[in-house]
């Protein structure tokens, strides 16, 4: 069985792979290398390079790998870009998700952990962040 990690060739979604693979996992990974970059990518990791948002691409990993779930670090997080060009992220983050998601249904695969990002909660008023923390104002278009 194999964990699908989608923008794996980033910092987060690459370190999220060495460990899967120390513990013994198969792991693919899909990313398009806008913000990752494949110097970065376990070599014992299958690598598949395009676009979450791409049905046909992604419904051939699943028909090629026996997934059985997925961790998704795919979506752009940046919050002065996501104010400034709402509609980029939207399609990203949003309609990205979707189409994993029905893919997901499509194969069965019940298994997802979404990764998100602390600004969806909005500037900490003090540091460091715990379940207390209270937040200025949002920001981001992902907290309002």
């Amino acid at each position: 069985m194999t964990v699908l990690v989608l923008g794996g060739a980033g910092y987060i979604g690459s370190h999220a792979v060495e460990q899967l693979i120390r513990k013994g996992y198969e792991v693919a990974v899909i990313d398009n290398l806008l913000t990752g970059h494949q110097a970065a990518l376990h070599s014992e990791a299958t690598f598949y390079k395009g676009d979450i948002r791409d049905q046909e691409f992604v419904r051939s990993i699943f028909a090629k790998e026996s997934i059985e779930g997925v961790i998704h670090f795919a979506a752009s997080s940046l919050v002065g870009e996501s104010v400034e060009k709402p509609l980029k992220y939207f399609n990203n983050n949003v309609s990205g998700t979707e189409i994993i998601l029905e893919v997901m249904q499509e194969f069965g695969v019940k298994h997802i952990v979404f990764s998100s990002t602390a600004a969806t909660y909005g500037e900490p008023e003090e540091y460091p962040i715990t379940e207390k923390t209270t937040h200025k104002s949002q920001k981001s278009l992902w907290g309002k």
